[in-house]
């Protein structure tokens, strides 16, 4: 019986987990894309893929600039890095 009641619990967790930062700086106050595009790749990165996260991040996919596969979420309005994966 313990397992039916702990395994949504731990399913509710573990989705919880895997999910990116939260943002909540107003959309008014966004770096526009392409600003933010030139700050990180002025940094060194590689950016495959764009994408503004469900936590109302930017996220990139891509390549530093040692050539390794980055996952990294950014503050919309300073491009600060939030976490990286």
């Amino acid at each position: 019986m313990k397992t039916v009641l702990i395994a949504p619990l731990l399913i509710a967790l573990s989705a919880t987990a895997l999910a990116g930062p939260s943002c909540q700086v107003p959309e008014s106050q966004w770096m526009k894309e392409a600003d933010f595009r030139k700050t990180v790749e002025a940094q060194g990165y590689q950016i495959k893929t764009f994408k503004i996260s469900k936590g109302r991040c930017y996220e990139i996919y891509g390549h530093d600039k040692d050539g390794r596969k980055v996952e990294i979420y950014f503050d919309p309005a300073s491009a600060a890095v939030l976490e990286r994966k």
